[in-house]
Protein backbone atom coordinates (compact mmCIF):
# COMPACT_ATOMS: atom_id res chain seq x y z
CA UNK A 1 0.00 0.00 0.00
CA UNK A 2 1.24 3.47 -0.93
CA UNK A 3 1.13 5.74 2.14
CA UNK A 4 1.29 9.53 1.67
CA UNK A 5 1.58 11.91 4.62
CA UNK A 6 2.41 15.21 2.89
CA UNK A 7 0.85 17.41 0.20
CA UNK A 8 2.50 15.56 -2.69
CA UNK A 9 -0.61 13.57 -3.55
CA UNK A 10 -0.54 13.66 -7.36
CA UNK A 11 -1.66 10.43 -9.02
CA UNK A 12 -0.83 9.54 -12.61
CA UNK A 13 -3.21 6.59 -12.70
CA UNK A 14 -6.97 7.35 -12.63
CA UNK A 15 -8.47 6.75 -9.20
CA UNK A 16 -11.58 5.88 -7.23
CA UNK A 17 -11.52 7.95 -4.04
CA UNK A 18 -13.35 8.00 -0.73
CA UNK A 19 -12.93 10.90 1.72
CA UNK A 20 -13.52 11.12 5.45
CA UNK A 21 -11.95 11.12 8.90
CA UNK A 22 -12.49 7.36 9.26
CA UNK A 23 -11.84 7.31 13.00
CA UNK A 24 -12.44 3.77 14.19
CA UNK A 25 -13.08 2.38 10.71
CA UNK A 26 -16.54 1.29 11.82
CA UNK A 27 -19.15 -0.47 9.69
CA UNK A 28 -20.15 2.79 7.98
CA UNK A 29 -16.57 3.57 6.99
CA UNK A 30 -16.06 0.05 5.75
CA UNK A 31 -19.09 0.39 3.47
CA UNK A 32 -17.46 3.44 1.85
CA UNK A 33 -14.10 1.71 1.42
CA UNK A 34 -15.67 -1.49 0.12
CA UNK A 35 -17.63 0.39 -2.56
CA UNK A 36 -14.52 2.35 -3.53
CA UNK A 37 -12.61 -0.88 -4.03
CA UNK A 38 -15.50 -2.32 -6.08
CA UNK A 39 -15.46 0.65 -8.46
CA UNK A 40 -11.68 0.54 -8.68
CA UNK A 41 -11.80 -3.10 -9.71
CA UNK A 42 -14.68 -2.70 -12.18
CA UNK A 43 -13.27 0.39 -13.89
CA UNK A 44 -9.54 -0.39 -13.66
CA UNK A 45 -8.82 2.45 -11.22
CA UNK A 46 -6.52 2.81 -8.24
CA UNK A 47 -8.39 2.79 -4.90
CA UNK A 48 -7.61 5.77 -2.65
CA UNK A 49 -8.63 6.51 0.94
CA UNK A 50 -8.19 10.22 1.67
CA UNK A 51 -8.16 11.36 5.29
CA UNK A 52 -6.53 14.03 7.45
CA UNK A 53 -3.83 14.25 10.10
CA UNK A 54 -4.19 15.58 12.70
CA UNK A 55 -7.89 14.83 13.01
CA UNK A 56 -9.78 18.13 12.43
CA UNK A 57 -11.37 17.97 15.89
CA UNK A 58 -7.99 18.67 17.51
CA UNK A 59 -7.71 22.01 15.73
CA UNK A 60 -11.37 22.98 15.40
CA UNK A 61 -12.16 21.85 18.97
CA UNK A 62 -15.69 20.91 17.95
CA UNK A 63 -15.97 17.68 19.92
CA UNK A 64 -16.78 17.06 23.57
CA UNK A 65 -14.32 14.16 23.68
CA UNK A 66 -11.20 15.10 21.72
CA UNK A 67 -9.57 11.70 21.46
CA UNK A 68 -9.37 9.05 18.77
CA UNK A 69 -10.96 5.63 18.68
CA UNK A 70 -7.93 4.61 16.61
CA UNK A 71 -4.49 6.17 16.81
CA UNK A 72 -3.00 7.06 13.40
CA UNK A 73 -0.75 4.00 13.26
CA UNK A 74 -3.68 1.75 14.20
CA UNK A 75 -5.83 3.24 11.45
CA UNK A 76 -3.06 2.74 8.90
CA UNK A 77 -2.72 -0.88 10.04
CA UNK A 78 -6.42 -1.59 9.43
CA UNK A 79 -6.66 0.29 6.12
CA UNK A 80 -3.72 -1.67 4.79
CA UNK A 81 -5.40 -4.91 5.85
CA UNK A 82 -8.47 -3.89 3.82
CA UNK A 83 -6.47 -4.01 0.59
CA UNK A 84 -6.48 -0.32 -0.35
CA UNK A 85 -3.98 0.80 -3.00
CA UNK A 86 -3.20 4.28 -1.66
CA UNK A 87 -3.78 5.80 1.77
CA UNK A 88 -3.41 9.57 2.12
CA UNK A 89 -3.15 11.37 5.47
CA UNK A 90 -3.33 14.94 4.21
CA UNK A 91 -1.84 17.57 6.57
CA UNK A 92 -4.71 19.43 8.23
CA UNK A 93 -4.36 23.02 9.39
CA UNK A 94 -6.63 25.98 10.10
CA UNK A 95 -5.50 27.51 6.80
CA UNK A 96 -6.49 24.33 4.98
CA UNK A 97 -9.86 24.31 6.79
CA UNK A 98 -10.62 27.75 5.35
CA UNK A 99 -10.24 26.56 1.75
CA UNK A 100 -13.30 27.14 -0.42
CA UNK A 101 -15.10 23.83 -1.09
CA UNK A 102 -14.92 24.30 -4.88
CA UNK A 103 -11.14 24.65 -4.73
CA UNK A 104 -10.81 21.58 -2.51
CA UNK A 105 -12.90 19.45 -4.87
CA UNK A 106 -11.49 20.69 -8.19
CA UNK A 107 -7.81 21.14 -7.39
CA UNK A 108 -7.10 18.48 -4.79
CA UNK A 109 -9.55 15.69 -5.49
CA UNK A 110 -10.42 15.90 -9.17
CA UNK A 111 -7.10 17.24 -10.51
CA UNK A 112 -4.29 16.08 -8.23
CA UNK A 113 -5.84 12.71 -7.45
CA UNK A 114 -6.92 12.18 -11.07
CA UNK A 115 -10.26 11.12 -9.60
CA UNK A 116 -12.85 9.43 -11.83
CA UNK A 117 -15.14 8.08 -9.10
CA UNK A 118 -15.71 9.78 -5.75
CA UNK A 119 -17.52 8.04 -2.87
CA UNK A 120 -18.71 9.98 0.19
CA UNK A 121 -21.12 9.50 3.06
CA UNK A 122 -24.48 11.21 2.71
CA UNK A 123 -23.66 13.66 5.53
CA UNK A 124 -20.17 14.54 4.32
CA UNK A 125 -19.32 18.25 4.72
CA UNK A 126 -16.10 19.94 3.64
CA UNK A 127 -14.40 23.25 2.92
CA UNK A 128 -14.72 26.63 4.61
CA UNK A 129 -17.30 26.57 7.41
CA UNK A 130 -18.28 23.07 6.26
CA UNK A 131 -20.16 24.71 3.37
CA UNK A 132 -19.53 21.92 0.84
CA UNK A 133 -21.74 18.83 0.64
CA UNK A 134 -22.63 15.91 -1.61
CA UNK A 135 -24.86 18.01 -3.85
CA UNK A 136 -22.02 20.44 -4.57
CA UNK A 137 -19.64 17.55 -5.29
CA UNK A 138 -22.18 16.03 -7.67
CA UNK A 139 -22.60 19.31 -9.57
CA UNK A 140 -18.84 19.87 -9.79
CA UNK A 141 -18.25 16.26 -10.75
CA UNK A 142 -20.74 16.40 -13.62
CA UNK A 143 -18.78 19.29 -15.15
CA UNK A 144 -15.55 17.30 -14.87
CA UNK A 145 -16.83 13.89 -15.89
CA UNK A 146 -16.40 12.52 -12.37
CA UNK A 147 -18.94 10.08 -11.02
CA UNK A 148 -19.89 11.18 -7.48
CA UNK A 149 -21.78 8.67 -5.33
CA UNK A 150 -23.07 8.98 -1.80
CA UNK A 151 -23.52 6.08 0.60
CA UNK A 152 -26.46 6.32 3.05
CA UNK A 153 -25.63 6.21 6.74
CA UNK A 154 -25.40 2.71 8.16
CA UNK A 155 -27.90 2.13 10.96
CA UNK A 156 -27.65 -0.25 13.88
CA UNK A 157 -30.67 -0.66 16.14
CA UNK A 158 -32.28 2.28 14.30
CA UNK A 159 -29.46 4.67 15.17
CA UNK A 160 -26.73 6.00 12.90
CA UNK A 161 -23.32 4.38 13.30
CA UNK A 162 -20.72 7.08 13.90
CA UNK A 163 -17.35 7.61 15.55
CA UNK A 164 -19.05 9.83 18.12
CA UNK A 165 -21.47 7.03 19.04
CA UNK A 166 -18.55 4.64 19.49
CA UNK A 167 -16.66 7.13 21.64
CA UNK A 168 -19.70 7.41 23.87
CA UNK A 169 -19.94 3.60 24.11
CA UNK A 170 -16.32 3.40 25.25
CA UNK A 171 -16.78 6.17 27.81
CA UNK A 172 -19.88 4.39 29.16
CA UNK A 173 -17.99 1.04 29.33
CA UNK A 174 -20.31 -0.53 26.75
CA UNK A 175 -17.45 -2.38 25.10
CA UNK A 176 -19.76 -4.98 23.55
CA UNK A 177 -21.77 -2.42 21.56
CA UNK A 178 -18.63 -0.50 20.57
CA UNK A 179 -17.13 -3.71 19.20
CA UNK A 180 -20.29 -4.51 17.22
CA UNK A 181 -20.25 -1.05 15.59
CA UNK A 182 -16.52 -1.30 14.87
CA UNK A 183 -17.02 -4.82 13.36
CA UNK A 184 -13.73 -5.83 15.04
CA UNK A 185 -13.05 -5.52 18.77
CA UNK A 186 -11.62 -2.23 20.01
CA UNK A 187 -7.87 -2.58 20.33
CA UNK A 188 -4.71 -0.89 21.49
CA UNK A 189 -1.40 -1.30 19.69
CA UNK A 190 1.61 -0.28 21.74
CA UNK A 191 5.17 -0.97 22.63
CA UNK A 192 5.94 -2.98 25.75
CA UNK A 193 7.75 -1.01 28.44
CA UNK A 194 9.20 -1.93 31.81
CA UNK A 195 6.92 -1.34 34.79
CA UNK A 196 7.31 -1.66 38.55
CA UNK A 197 7.32 -5.48 38.23
CA UNK A 198 4.96 -5.78 41.22
CA UNK A 199 2.76 -8.28 39.40
CA UNK A 200 5.69 -10.65 38.98
CA UNK A 201 6.24 -10.75 42.74
CA UNK A 202 2.63 -11.79 43.46
CA UNK A 203 2.30 -14.37 40.69
CA UNK A 204 0.66 -12.12 38.08
CA UNK A 205 3.41 -10.78 35.77
CA UNK A 206 2.00 -8.06 33.55
CA UNK A 207 2.92 -6.53 30.22
CA UNK A 208 2.90 -2.72 30.27
CA UNK A 209 1.91 -0.99 27.05
CA UNK A 210 2.89 2.51 25.96
CA UNK A 211 0.03 3.62 23.70
CA UNK A 212 -0.53 6.76 21.66
CA UNK A 213 -1.64 9.63 23.96
CA UNK A 214 -4.18 10.92 21.41
CA UNK A 215 -6.17 7.68 21.74
CA UNK A 216 -9.42 7.41 23.70
CA UNK A 217 -9.14 4.72 26.37
CA UNK A 218 -12.11 3.13 28.13
CA UNK A 219 -12.61 4.21 31.77
CA UNK A 220 -10.08 3.05 34.33
CA UNK A 221 -10.79 -0.53 35.33
CA UNK A 222 -10.23 -4.17 34.50
CA UNK A 223 -11.27 -5.77 31.20
CA UNK A 224 -11.30 -9.23 29.63
CA UNK A 225 -8.89 -9.03 26.70
CA UNK A 226 -7.14 -11.01 23.99
CA UNK A 227 -3.58 -10.11 23.07
CA UNK A 228 -1.80 -10.96 19.84
CA UNK A 229 1.95 -11.50 20.03
CA UNK A 230 4.11 -13.13 17.37
CA UNK A 231 1.03 -14.37 15.51
CA UNK A 232 -0.45 -16.13 18.55
CA UNK A 233 -3.49 -15.13 20.62
CA UNK A 234 -3.42 -15.12 24.41
CA UNK A 235 -6.37 -14.55 26.74
CA UNK A 236 -5.90 -12.25 29.69
CA UNK A 237 -7.08 -9.34 31.78
CA UNK A 238 -6.05 -5.74 31.22
CA UNK A 239 -6.04 -2.95 33.77
CA UNK A 240 -6.31 0.66 32.65
CA UNK A 241 -5.53 3.03 35.49
CA UNK A 242 -2.93 4.45 37.83
CA UNK A 243 -2.26 1.53 40.20
CA UNK A 244 -3.63 3.25 43.33
CA UNK A 245 -2.76 0.33 45.61
CA UNK A 246 0.93 1.04 45.09
CA UNK A 247 0.54 4.83 44.93
CA UNK A 248 0.65 5.13 41.15
CA UNK A 249 0.13 8.60 39.70
CA UNK A 250 0.03 8.25 35.88
CA UNK A 251 -2.11 6.19 33.51
CA UNK A 252 -0.82 2.75 32.59
CA UNK A 253 -2.16 -0.10 30.51
CA UNK A 254 -1.02 -3.43 31.89
CA UNK A 255 -2.08 -6.89 30.83
CA UNK A 256 -1.75 -10.22 32.60
CA UNK A 257 -1.69 -13.00 29.98
CA UNK A 258 -2.70 -16.52 30.93
CA UNK A 259 0.05 -19.09 30.28
CA UNK A 260 2.57 -16.55 28.96
CA UNK A 261 6.12 -16.45 30.28
CA UNK A 262 8.18 -14.47 27.77
CA UNK A 263 10.10 -11.21 28.19
CA UNK A 264 8.92 -8.89 25.43
CA UNK A 265 10.26 -5.46 26.39
CA UNK A 266 10.51 -3.14 23.40
CA UNK A 267 8.25 -5.27 21.21
CA UNK A 268 4.87 -4.22 19.82
CA UNK A 269 1.68 -6.05 20.79
CA UNK A 270 -2.00 -5.65 20.01
CA UNK A 271 -4.64 -6.05 22.71
CA UNK A 272 -8.39 -6.43 21.98
CA UNK A 273 -10.95 -5.46 24.61
CA UNK A 274 -14.17 -7.45 25.09
CA UNK A 275 -15.83 -7.00 28.45
CA UNK A 276 -15.62 -4.67 31.43
CA UNK A 277 -15.05 -6.65 34.65
CA UNK A 278 -14.78 -4.00 37.37
CA UNK A 279 -13.74 -0.43 38.13
CA UNK A 280 -10.25 0.38 39.38
CA UNK A 281 -10.01 0.44 43.14
CA UNK A 282 -7.46 0.81 45.90
CA UNK A 283 -6.96 -2.27 48.07
CA UNK A 284 -5.86 -2.33 51.72
CA UNK A 285 -2.82 -4.45 50.90
CA UNK A 286 -0.91 -6.09 48.08
CA UNK A 287 -2.30 -9.46 49.24
CA UNK A 288 -5.86 -8.16 48.80
CA UNK A 289 -4.87 -7.02 45.31
CA UNK A 290 -3.49 -10.48 44.54
CA UNK A 291 -6.73 -12.18 45.61
CA UNK A 292 -8.76 -9.77 43.50
CA UNK A 293 -6.58 -10.47 40.48
CA UNK A 294 -7.35 -14.15 40.92
CA UNK A 295 -11.06 -13.34 40.83
CA UNK A 296 -10.59 -11.08 37.79
CA UNK A 297 -8.76 -13.82 35.90
CA UNK A 298 -11.49 -16.32 36.78
CA UNK A 299 -14.20 -13.97 35.45
CA UNK A 300 -12.30 -13.40 32.22
CA UNK A 301 -11.83 -17.13 31.66
CA UNK A 302 -15.53 -17.72 32.31
CA UNK A 303 -16.41 -15.02 29.76
CA UNK A 304 -14.14 -16.50 27.08
CA UNK A 305 -15.73 -19.93 27.69
CA UNK A 306 -19.28 -18.55 27.53
CA UNK A 307 -21.82 -18.23 24.72
CA UNK A 308 -21.48 -14.46 25.04
CA UNK A 309 -18.06 -14.70 23.40
CA UNK A 310 -19.28 -16.95 20.57
CA UNK A 311 -19.81 -14.07 18.11
CA UNK A 312 -16.06 -13.36 18.23
CA UNK A 313 -14.73 -16.87 18.68
CA UNK A 314 -14.13 -17.51 14.99
CA UNK A 315 -11.70 -14.57 14.89
CA UNK A 316 -9.54 -16.11 17.60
Amino acid sequence: MEHITDTNIEQSQPTAVTIGNFDGLHMGHRALISLTKDFAKEENLKSVVFTFNPHPMFLLKNRVHSALVMAPEEKKYIIESLGVDTYIEYPFSLEFASMEPEKFANELIFDKLNCKVLIVGENYKFGRKQSGNYQLLKELGEKRGVKVIYVPSVLYENERVSSTRIRNCLIEKDIELANTLLTVPYFIIGQVAQGKKLGRTIGFPTINIVADPVKLFPPNGVYATKTIYDGKVYSGVTNIGINPTVNGTFKVIETYLFDFHKMVYGETIKTHFFKWIRSEQKFPSVEDLRQQMERDAKKAKEYFDSEEFDKWRKLY
